[in-house]
């Protein structure tokens, strides 16, 4: 007894080491989540877009020439149809409803946007998202995109110093790709311990209206930019500008552009050698040039492109275009152009915070892409209803905030049912300012346009 006692007193135990317990608010566990009613100028609108009563009329096709033994098939008449899955995707977005269990529930109470009230479970609905073809989806969007421009005059939201740019293109877009969020562990499209991020997305949008032009997905996240610079260089119209980032950078597609006679704007390349050609005009904080580039390469770019270089702050930025003819644009509205480029990130921004595309209804890569190209859908309904705005105040499209227009559509809706109004576009014009629908000048803006007026003060 005594010998256990002692082998055991001299075998230590380990004890775990643990962290502090962090101590949380429960209030702040779960944030509930009111979703949006149903208004009905909103819904008009999206209607009016979209025409969804022509969907039953025209039977839609799907795999259209994949194969060559494969005949195109039309969709089966079901509960769950075009028109019905528009509907619940579309109000998922503009109403906020935060899961399909809720969207369920109203659609079986009340009924949805132009569908009355009808019987439908959870499962069949999600079945549904993974299972309806997405393309059908995309199609839909390709026609409201050419709606929505046709309908428009593209002068009325474009500032007056940039109509000359307008006139001497055929268009002016711009492109970018941005990773989508990472699906959630608990579907059950998931094997895997890790997150899979569920694709990424090309996007095109023009210049002044910020109107979505084209999208793309690939179900691989890591996909690089220039996977798609075939397909945007043939979307691009003849005599179009294209503007994008350094992740497209590549001399063969330069070179594409100027022989399809198609220009671009871009950044220069940090490390890319190059060699001045001739230089169009000098000042004390800026250069405009005509360079070769790839020097020291076997392969360099066959066409010599434009070079605008300034300093800004205590920063050299380089642009490159092929846009050599300085009447056409000049080295200041190079610059402005490639700084207008963000306008693409803040619509990849209210899409994903804003409309929900953070957060993703079905784990399968068809759902995502129903759920994608639904997004964008609504988003050119709301973009739209901000030019409008944006016509009707005499202020430049870019000033009018797309996420207070949006806010203010609950507004609308408490004082349309006490019958205060009935118009939303004049109800956002008269309530514009207590509104916050134009965005106030920072101190940061003002400073800005003091450095640019020095930059190019001296500029021919």
């Amino acid at each position: 007894m005594t010998q256990a006692k002692k082998s055991s007193s001299k075998t230590k135990t380990k004890t775990r080491k643990t962290r502090p317990r962090k101590i949380y608010n429960r209030d702040h566990y779960h944030r509930c989540q009111m979703s949006m009613p149903s208004i009905v100028e909103i819904e008009k609108r999206i209607q009016e877009w979209l025409n969804p009563f022509r969907w039953k009329q025209t039977k839609m096709f799907v795999r259209k020439g994949k194969l060559p033994e494969e005949k195109d098939r039309k969709l089966r008449s079901r509960k769950l149809d075009l028109t019905v899955i528009m509907a619940i995707v579309l109000s998922l977005i503009y109403r906020q409803i935060n899961s399909l269990t809720e969207v369920i529930r109203i659609l079986n109470l009340r009924g949805l946007m132009w569908v009355k009230a009808i019987k439908v479970s959870k499962q069949a609905l999600s079945q549904r998202l993974q299972t309806l073809p997405a393309e059908i989806i995309a199609e839909i969007l390709s026609q409201t995109i050419s709606s929505i421009q046709n309908s428009q005059n593209k002068l009325n939201i474009v500032p007056e110093k940039y109509h000359s740019v307008v006139e001497s293109f055929s268009a002016i877009w711009i492109a970018d790709g941005s990773t989508l969020e990472a699906i959630k562990k608990k579907m059950k499209v998931l094997t895997e311990k890790k997150q899979i991020l569920a694709g990424k997305m090309m996007m095109v949008v023009q210049m002044f209206s910020h109107h979505p032009v084209k999208v793309w997905y690939s179900e691989n996240a890591r996909d690089n930019d220039k996977l798609w610079c075939t397909e945007l260089l043939e979307y691009l119209p003849h005599k179009g500008l294209l503007i994008f980032d350094m992740g497209f950078f590549k001399f063969t597609w330069f070179d594409q552009f100027t022989e399809s006679q198609k220009y671009f704007i871009t950044r220069l390349r940090e490390k890319t050698a190059f060699k001045v050609v001739k230089t169009l005009s000098l000042g004390l904080y800026f250069s405009d040039q005509i360079i070769s580039m790839g020097e020291y390469r076997s392969n360099p770019c066959q066409h010599q492109v434009r070079m605008v270089s300034v300093l800004w702050g205590k920063t050299w930025y380089y642009y490159i275009t092929n846009v050599v003819d300085p009447q056409m644009l000049s080295a200041q509205q190079v610059c402005d152009l490639y700084r207008r480029r963000w306008s693409i990130e803040d619509g990849f921004r209210i899409t994903k915070r804003l409309l929900g595309l953070s957060y993703l209804w079905v784990g399968g890569r068809n759902g995502v892409q129903i759920q994608l190209f639904a997004t964008w859908i609504f988003y050119l309904v709301l973009n739209d209803l901000c030019s409008q705005v944006a016509i009707a105040l005499n202020q430049p499209k870019e000033v009018i905030s797309v996420e207070m227009i949006f806010r203010s559509i609950g507004h609308f809706y408490a004082d349309n049912i006490q019958g205060k109004t009935d118009n939303l576009i004049n109800y956002l014009v008269e309530n514009f300012d207590l509104l916050g629908l134009v965005k106030k000048e920072r101190s940061r803006h003002r400073e800005r346009e003091t450095i640019s007026r020095n930059i190019w003060a001296l500029s021919p």
